[in-house]
């Protein structure tokens, strides 16, 4: 009993100091300036303003950013999810030399801290004239986003039954079209997970779009716009706090949508294979 009340305790505070950020951060998006700069908080914000939304918005650039940020992270998801589709399979359903070998290369991918790449992803980056374009960007994504892709996905293949492949190819279909028309539905929650995942991955990085995109800004993503508020608007966090706030909204939005199907795709993705 004592230990159930611990456990439960430690869930509690963990989670209240995860979430609170959040919270204050939506709190001062709704406040008004004055409650926003009292020194006695607020923790309920009566009556509240979308003046910050409006000012917001209303900022340079804020629908470009926007459009930037949808372009690199839905493209580099987009390249993750069809290389890792076709490697996950040759992973899970098929037997070649050194598969186990790749396998491992994948680990060590997933595992290496992306940070130590770039000042190399950079000078190759300007030697090959991609500096200051969304190209560059997509393609660091895309290889960020890969290794995690691929071993969810390896893991969700394995758990399909090979069966159901070869009754289709009984019944008449080809190796490509069994997988199709049998398994490919099937993937659905291991394609949705590893897509929301590698999406929020490109949508929140910074530091490689921080670097990458130096002359061009017309070229920056949201989080690197977001970092510069302060000097757009000075002491404005009423504003700060509402663009992070319509930051944070489509990826929120995205998984209370599908988190069922999501939640399914993560448990598949870890435990079989």
């Amino acid at each position: 009993m004592i230990g159930r009340i611990s456990r439960t305790t430690a869930a509690l505070i963990v989670f209240v100091l995860s979430v609170f950020p959040v919270y204050w951060m939506v709190l001062t998006a709704f406040k008004p300036t004055k409650d926003i700069q009292s020194a006695t908080p607020t923790f309920f914000p009566i009556p509240i303003t979308f003046d910050h939304f409006g000012t917001a918005i209303a900022a340079k650039g804020f629908f470009s950013f926007w459009r930037n940020s949808l372009l690199v992270a839905g493209g580099a998801v987009l390249l993750a999810l069809l290389v890792a589709l076709l490697a996950s399979f040759a992973i899970a359903r098929l037997q070649w030399k050194g598969r186990r070998a790749f396998v491992l290369m994948v680990f060590i991918a997933q595992m290496t801290p992306w940070e130590a790449l770039l000042i190399p992803i950079y000078v190759i980056a300007r030697d090959t004239g991609m500096l200051d374009t969304l190209w560059i960007l997509t393609l660091v994504y895309f290889m960020m986003t890969l290794p995690f892709t691929i071993v969810t996905l390896r893991g969700f293949l394995a758990a399909i039954p090979v069966d159901l492949e070869e009754a289709a190819q009984v019944d008449g279909c080809t190796r490509g079209q069994a997988f199709r028309k049998v398994v490919f539905p099937l993937l659905a929650p291991g394609l949705l997970a590893t897509s929301l995942f590698g999406f929020i991955t490109a949508w929140n990085e910074f530091a490689f779009a921080n670097v990458l995109i130096i002359k061009d800004q017309d070229d920056r993503t949201l989080p690197v716009w977001l970092s510069s508020f302060n000097n757009t608007f000075g002491t404005d966090w009423g504003a700060t706090m509402a663009a992070s706030t319509l930051f944070m909204l489509p990826v929120l939005l995205i998984f209370i949508v599908l988190q069922g199907r999501v939640t399914t795709g993560i448990v598949g993705g870890a435990v079989k294979g």
